[in-house]
């Protein structure tokens, strides 16, 4: 593609069309200069192809296979999973004509509550990039993009559209931003996708320190950036700050805003045909046609299974693992036959098949008997879909009531209980004493009953190391008084998050950073500094086969990490060349904002301040009968994966609703709410019914697309 021709040929409107995307998932194709559309999908442990246009749920996508959760493939420490994920997943992009996928996620856990903390990796920077930068590489090294979100402080879900991250530029810099600049430098993303928050302040889509001065500027990032979906408040200014593609597109005011600026010069277009040459080449690049290879679907499903077995973490093991096969086992718990496998949101996946604990205890013969005549308990829980889901943070870090009785009672028993937990977060462990073995598969994907049953019995080893700090209770996180109560997220605690905080103030927690048991025994040598590089040799001194992880700390941070497998009486010296240590430190001041006013709302209002007046609860319930109604379709389908993943889409659906802002809303909706519609909104419920009457009724007047011309 000649991408200077084709930019000195473009109108002033093919431009505004080419930043902007279409039909949900696309950008604009310009026929009359071949330029053809680009097709992304969500991830990123899995696929997400939509049928059809629009944004219609998991239950009308393409099957695809489930991946562990970036939760669990953390726990791993092993980059080269992250990496086959990522290839696998690519695969399966060609196959259905997808040209780059969204993900990985790599935001910080800052707290534990937060809704999407599934979705991402971990508590440490470096951890983060790593294992980010393995997934890209995996994905990229098979032809197609990736677009590293969310960009950046997206660290909570309760007001993520409209919320402002407020935080010194230190504690920025030297913890939120690592993971983002390590995958940058070490990856080349095809894109990088900036959130819906606000930084001090300025939202991400429009925010010039964020995009230019750091991300191109100081990190050298060459492609594209995109809109989270409905991210964009005013399209000229993110022109400007080098916010290239308004996400999902097909907002006419959008348009209209270029046009105009375009026009009347307040709109260089120097700025937008930089923001189309990057489109131009990332379409150039990327857009290929469909792989008609098959897709080993069988080999991704066992895939699958290896990369979760490697991932899960023994978190207590009292001798009661491994299972020798000669127990009376009774099996409790609802997560046995409807296993949680992957998380609630844009990332849900329709799965190729699922292997439930059920299924595959059951492929081996295995048969709960009557709770008086067994002698070992086994018992599947974990935070279900009702409890962990994008679009809302969770409320505390317990486990369901009605899980918490039952292994109340099944400890009472005397009898030897084994907990295998299911879950994207850290949850309070109040029986943890009580119990012989915690098995931990985090989010484990579609075949997570294979990697449980292989590890209950003993023929994987459990080598995972915990990517984030288990709390003994909520009250001990620093951030837990304030965590997604408001529009203002205060980072107070600065970069004391995670293992920094508890390890700097003596903290007591249920279960460390880089915890994980096994059934054999390593020992570490000390470390020894040679030059740059540090070695440490690891021995496997039990009797069976493991894998073992070396972590680097200096000062008190991890600086670099390698994880080993060794059979019984081997030994392996590992290298490891830390990070070039980053010695700047910026201020880290910053300033809190005066509260907002909830009424009047604005067009950044959350959309459940609508309800304080009759008008406006009359819009919002209007609004969410949408969810209210595919939850009822959902409770007729029979039992299966479809049923479950058609409730959690309404259940996620619902969250994202009530947490929206009006003019969110109407960026990601496009034409079914056009930005008019939103003014509207806001004007009846602050009880304007003329100005709402003249919102409504004024047209929003742009060209014809392109696409549509032709």
């Amino acid at each position: 593609m000649d991408i200077e021709r084709i930019l000195q040929q473009m109108t002033v409107e093919e431009k505004a069309a080419l930043v902007s995307g279409t039909d949900f998932m696309y950008t604009n194709p310009i026929p009359r200069l071949g330029v053809e559309s680009l097709c992304m999908s969500d991830g990123p442990h899995g696929l997400r192809k939509q049928k059809g246009s629009g944004d219609n749920g998991v239950s009308e996508s393409e099957p695809a296979t489930a991946f562990p959760t970036a939760a669990a493939v953390a726990c791993s420490w092993n980059p080269q999973n992250a990496f086959d994920l990522g290839a696998a997943i690519a695969d399966e992009c060609r196959h259905y004509g997808v040209h780059t996928l969204l993900g990985p996620g790599v935001n910080i856990k800052r707290n534990p509550l937060c809704g999407r903390n599934f979705e991402y990796y971990s508590e440490d920077p470096l951890l983060a990039g790593v294992m980010g930068a393995a997934e890209v590489n995996g994905v990229q090294s098979r032809g197609v993009g990736v677009s590293v979100k969310h960009f950046a402080l997206n660290n909570s879900e309760n007001y993520r559209f409209m919320g402002n991250s407020v935080a010194g530029e230190n504690t920025i810099r030297n913890l939120y931003f690592k993971p983002f600049e390590y995958i940058v430098k070490h990856a080349r993303p095809a894109t990088v996708m900036c959130a819906y928050n606000r930084i001090n302040g300025v939202f991400c889509s429009e925010n010039k320190w964020l995009l230019t001065d750091v991300l191109r500027d100081e990190w050298g990032f060459t492609g594209v950036v995109m809109s989270d979906w409905g991210a964009v408040k005013d399209r000229v200014a993110g022109l400007k700050a080098g916010m290239d593609l308004e996400m999902p597109g097909d907002t006419a005011i959008c348009r209209r805003w270029i046009l105009d600026a375009a026009a009347d010069g307040s709109l260089s277009m120097e700025d937008l045909d930089k923001a189309c040459g990057r489109i131009l080449r990332w379409v150039d690049e990327y857009v290929k046609p469909t792989d008609e290879t098959p897709v080993d679907w069988e080999g991704h499903h066992a895939l699958a299974a290896r990369i979760a077995a490697d991932s899960a973490v023994l978190l207590k093991n009292d001798g009661a693992l491994p299972l020798t096969g000669k127990e009376k086992l009774h099996i409790a718990g609802e997560l046995f036959e409807n296993m949680r496998y992957q998380g609630a949101g844009s990332s849900m996946i329709h799965p190729t098949k699922v292997t439930t604990p059920a299924d595959a205890l059951q492929t081996r013969g295995v048969e709960s008997v009557s709770l008086d005549e067994s002698d070992t308990i086994l018992v599947f829980a974990g935070l279900t879909d009702m409890y962990e889901s994008e679009g809302c943070d969770r409320a505390d870090m317990q486990l369901p009531q009605d899980q918490l009785a039952l292994i109340d009672r099944l400890c009472a028993t005397g009898k030897k209980v084994i907990l295998i937990l299911f879950g994207g977060s850290p949850v309070e462990l109040p029986f943890a004493d009580r119990v012989s073995a915690i098995l931990n598969m985090y989010l484990p994907g579609q075949n997570g009953g294979t990697a449980a049953a292989r590890l209950l019995y003993g023929e994987v080893n459990p080598s995972g190391k915990l990517s984030e700090t288990w709390p003994l209770r909520y009250e001990d996180v620093p951030s837990h008084e304030t965590f997604g109560q408001g529009i203002d997220e205060v980072y107070a605690e600065g970069r004391e998050v995670g293992y920094r905080y508890y390890d700097k103030h003596g903290v007591p927690v249920r279960y460390p950073f880089g915890y994980g048991l096994s059934y054999t025994t390593f020992t570490h040598s000390d470390w020894v500094k040679t030059g740059d590089a540090y070695t440490q040799t690891i021995t496997n001194t039990g009797d069976r086969f493991g894998g073992e992880v070396a972590m680097l700390f200096l000062d008190g941070e991890l600086r670099g990490f390698e994880k080993v497998y060794l059979a019984p009486g081997e030994s392996r010296t590992v290298t490891v060349t830390p990070e070039p240590a980053d010695d700047r430190v910026w201020p880290d001041a910053y300033e809190v904002p005066a509260p907002q006013k909830t009424f009047p709302v604005t067009l950044e209002s959350r959309f459940t301040d609508l309800r304080q007046s009759f008008l406006g609860r009359i819009l919002f319930s209007a609004v969410l009968s949408v969810a209210d109604k595919q939850a009822k379709e959902a409770e007729k389908l029979p039992e299966g994966p479809e049923k479950d993943n058609k409730r959690k889409g309404a259940f996620f659906l619902r969250r994202i609703l009530e947490s929206n802002s009006p003019r969110s809303m109407s960026m990601t909706a496009g034409k079914s709410m056009p930005y008019n519609f939103a003014q509207g909104f806001v004007e009846l419920t602050n009880g304007h019914l003329l100005k709402g009457a003249r919102c409504f009724m004024t047209k929003i007047d742009v060209p014809k697309l392109p696409k549509e011309k032709n």
